[in-house]
């Protein structure tokens, strides 16, 4: 080996520590706790929402007031602050909102109440023009009977003798059901009252108590967002189902039917409630023309009729007013509509879609959990804080 020859090294095949390794080593285990802090947080949601409407159901005569005024106040909050802005102090500007959309309420139910009374004496003979026109129908159809009982007889089932447990009559439901009913109006209209007026405090509240300007400005948001979506989709709503409650009042006139100022009433009332409202509206015309009418093809003329605008105003007219902004998933809002209606009837059927609205306004600022890729092993909210790039 010559003197000017570089010494050699022994080649050292040992692996180096790399200066990414901790940090990786310190995301990944961060990873996996918040993977199971997420599946702990789905757990506690579904059983929150499996237990949920037992909660609220038993509860009844206190969340549904508390859950009836909130949306009351989210919906009245925009009057108030219009009747504020002239100069009305915010105690009567509260109070006069809620009388408005009370008097409003009671116009509407006296609208569709008042006639109905009227016809109750009718629907005696109704009953009896409703069961001829099925009898013949019956008559009709005699041979798919007698085929049924043929293969009864040949199948050797006997008829069995059925007991029929009478049950409370209409009246004794409605006695019973008057003070509850009662109480919870009162409770509602009473917690409304007070949250709107209490509503300028709690915005400074939340707007002023938070110790970062970034929380304060998404709280600003979220409660803009949810107030605005939900109020305009009310009153944008509730002027469409004017106008499809004044064209059926018309077309009820104009076919001869009686009380047309009731069924116009009824079909803007039942419009509130998506899908399963316009389908009663379908079904109460039919019934009522078939119990007026001589013939079935000219019974069911009104609801023929009133299913064919229902379908213009569902997909043309609404659509185009309301836009994008307030598309809703249709399976949500029936999922809504089972949900809510199962807990507590008509009342839920009817505060369904504002309860759909607010959630979905304040997902949209919280941030939409992604339970389909959250299977798949990806993150359950869309987040850069696991995010890194190596060295």
């Amino acid at each position: 080996m010559s003197a000017g020859a570089p010494v050699e090294q022994p080649a050292d095949d040992t692996p180096r520590p790399s200066k990414a390794s901790p940090r990786r080593r310190t995301m990944a285990f961060a990873a996996q706790e918040l993977r199971l802090i997420s599946a702990l947080v789905v757990i506690l949601a579904l059983g929150l929402f499996l237990a949920l409407p037992f909660v609220l159901s038993i509860g009844s005569v206190v969340f549904l007031p508390l859950v009836a005024g909130l949306m009351l106040t989210i919906i009245l909050s925009p009057l108030a602050d219009k009747l504020a802005s002239w100069g009305i102090p915010n105690f009567i500007a509260s109070l006069l909102a809620l009388l408005m959309f009370f008097a409003i309420l009671a116009l509407a139910l006296t609208v569709v109440l008042t006639p109905a009374v009227s016809l109750y004496d009718e629907i005696p003979a109704m009953t009896r023009q409703v069961g001829e026109h099925f009898n013949e129908l019956q008559m009709s159809f005699a041979w798919i009977s007698d085929l049924n009982n043929q293969f009864a007889e040949l199948s050797g089932d006997e008829k069995q003798q059925q007991v029929v447990l009478a049950g409370p009559t209409m009246l004794e439901q409605l006695a019973f059901a008057t003070p509850t009913v009662v109480l919870e109006t009162l409770l509602t209209f009473l917690l409304a009252f007070f949250m709107i007026e209490a509503r300028v405090r709690l915005r400074r509240r939340l707007l002023l108590e938070r110790q970062e300007v970034g929380a304060s400005l998404k709280a600003a948001r979220a409660m803009r967002e949810v107030q605005d979506r939900v109020a305009a989709y009310i009153l944008t709503v509730g002027l469409i189902n004017t106008g499809i409650g004044v064209i059926v009042a018309l077309g009820a006139w104009a076919m001869g039917m009686d009380a047309p100022v009731m069924w116009g009433g009824l079909a803007a009332l039942l419009n509130f409630v998506p899908y399963l409202g316009p389908v009663m509206m379908v079904v109460l015309l039919g019934l009522f023309g078939l119990g007026s009418a001589d013939s079935v093809f000219v019974g069911l003329i009104p609801a023929a009729a009133y299913l064919g605008l229902h379908t213009v105003e569902a997909n043309v007219i609404t659509p185009s007013i309301l836009g994008a902004r307030f598309t809703m998933n249709p399976i949500a809002i029936l999922l809504a509509l089972s949900y809510f209606g199962w807990i507590w009837g008509v009342a839920g059927a009817l505060l369904s879609v504002p309860i759909l609205l607010t959630l979905t306004a304040l997902v949209d600022h919280l941030g939409k959990p992604n339970f389909i890729g959250f299977l798949f092993g990806e993150p359950l909210f869309a987040s850069g804080v696991l995010d890194f790039s190596e060295d």
